[in-house]
């Protein structure tokens, strides 16, 4: 096997990362217009509308975010365009016929899919997860309006709602709540080791039930042998304290922070976090594999691109062949998402549905490869 010279190999390598990067600038370009233009609409739909400056700041702060979607294109399209034109200006066809194979030359644009991935998922993911949890901040104040908020912390589950109650502890009206929790059992709505803290409109502290346990129902938080207490009353104890709510269970899951709001490292952590407090977090733990299996789904993309790219010497047809891959692409995207949606309900084993398109992509671009060379 000829050795492929280091100035050969640099000369690939930074034809394929000038396009790739070309193509992500412009592909961020497009969709940060598409964010823009959403958020405008969603911001005049409020009674007070949105600020220009602040949208164009949740434009930035989500931008990071959802072009983490776009990197395989980005390397798709980037691989095609560099390849296309080392093949229309002839140089492949110089460099194959010096003997040189076409691992040997795509390696440069591999190695690079796999750095820039790795790149990407240890150093650009975690500014991005706290871009976009500035973005979730500002949208709920600004956009969403979202009364409930809920965290999950080493110590157990964090509900602050803000609803109107009506009159309690001394006839005063109550304005708020803060309840937490040690745990809570998503089979049955049981929570464990109960405090509930209430307050007024103009937070001002109203009194405080302490539970072992309660449940939530339709309609309703039932705690059993609630103790009541405030001050400039005496505490009581109820055996089924019924404390009304306007909440659901798929509204406290989906109160809780979306993966993309907690960087690759910090995900571990939160997972173990989550799945102690009694809730599932097969979102957070698919994440976690699909950002571990990127690098891979990116060099895969270097080899599709190349599938299609390479072919044109021998068959013509360019513009085709380029339509093709484009639309190769975005088959895989759809198909991607399905996956990723069977594992996210359990339908799939979850490392499965999360390495599945990545190690697919590699197996048929690898494969297709060697049957050119082979051809």
């Amino acid at each position: 096997m000829i050795r492929v010279p280091v100035t050969l190999s640099l000369y690939i390598g930074r034809a394929f990362l000038s396009a790739t990067l070309t193509t992500l600038l412009v592909m961020m370009v497009i969709v940060g217009l598409m964010e823009l233009l959403e958020l405008v609409r969603r911001g005049s739909d409020t009674p007070n509308g949105v600020p220009f400056v602040i949208i164009v700041e949740m434009v930035l702060m989500k931008l990071p975010s959802t072009v983490e979607r776009i990197y395989p294109f980005a390397f798709l399209i980037g691989a095609m365009v560099t390849l296309s034109r080392l093949t229309r200006t002839n140089e492949l066809a110089v460099v194959r016929s010096a003997g040189v194979s076409v691992w040997q030359f795509l390696l440069p644009g591999l190695a690079l899919a796999l750095g820039l991935g790795t790149f990407f998922v240890t150093i650009v993911n975690p500014v991005s997860a706290a871009m976009v949890s500035r973005f979730e901040r500002i949208e709920s104040k600004y956009i969403s309006g979202k009364p409930s908020v809920l965290s999950i912390s080493p110590s157990g589950l964090w509900l602050r709602q803000v609803d109107d109650m009506g009159a309690m502890f001394n006839e005063q009206p109550v304005g708020e709540y803060i309840l937490h929790a040690r745990r809570m059992d998503q089979s049955e709505l049981m929570l464990e080791d109960i405090i509930i803290f209430f307050y007024k409109q103009d937070s001002a502290f109203l009194g405080r039930i302490d539970a072992k346990k309660g449940k939530l129902t339709k309609g309703a938080w039932q705690i059993f042998d609630a103790m009541i207490s405030a001050p400039g009353m005496d505490t009581q104890v109820i055996p089924n304290f019924a404390m009304p709510t306007t909440l659901t269970l798929n509204q406290i899951q989906e109160s809780f922070a979306p993966p993309e709001t907690f960087s690759f490292w910090q995900l571990p952590q939160f997972i173990n976090v989550l799945e102690k407090a009694g809730f599932s977090a097969i979102r957070h733990k698919l994440y976690w594999h699909t950002m571990m299996a990127l690098p891979f789904l990116l060099a895969g993309m270097v080899m599709i691109a190349a599938v299609f790219s390479l072919r044109q010497t021998r068959r013509g047809k360019t513009g085709i062949l380029i339509v093709m891959g484009v639309v190769t692409g975005f088959v895989f995207y759809f198909s991607a998402n399905l996956v990723y949606a069977l594992g996210a309900s359990g339908a799939l084993p979850l490392v499965m549905a999360a390495w599945a398109p990545s190690l697919v992509v590699l197996m048929l671009g690898g494969s297709m490869l060697l049957h050119m060379e082979d051809g």
